[in-house]
């Protein structure tokens, strides 16, 4: 498995920063990495990582709401989701094969898509789509 990759920095909008900060998420703590293999996400205290041959499908999403995503990470009501925003513009729907683990420690809860607020979206897109 490669361990080096592509680096992507999350797309801080400024009205975002201080939410985000008491959380523990700042540029310097939160990062995406597409590897050859993996896709692999840091948002302050929570990380996750998928095989790139887990990814079903990627979505270009957004609009937000700032309420509902803004700050720590969101997991969605209605399907389990998670999110890691940054920003209420745009950002990169992951729709999984598998779920995976995320929001919580015990890996009890899964989540079947991911959704990244990536600076650069097409960069992240091509990226991830080069390997699934």
């Amino acid at each position: 498995m490669s361990t080096a990759g592509r680096q992507f920095a999350f797309g801080f909008e400024q009205s975002f920063r201080l939410p985000a900060r008491l959380f523990g998420v700042t540029p310097r703590t939160s990062g995406i990495t597409v590897t050859d293999t993996e896709l692999r996400a840091r948002f302050g205290p929570w990380r996750i990582s998928t095989p790139l041959t887990n990814i079903a499908s990627i979505t270009v999403t957004g609009p937000y709401r700032y309420l509902k995503v803004a700050g720590p990470a969101r997991l969605g009501i209605t399907d389990r989701g998670l999110t890691f925003a940054t920003n209420a513009r745009r950002g990169v729907q992951f729709d999984l094969r598998q779920p995976i683990r995320g929001i919580e420690p015990t890996g009890t809860l899964r989540h079947p898509n991911l959704t990244l607020t990536p600076a650069d979206i097409t960069g992240l897109v091509e990226a991830a789509s080069a390997h699934f």
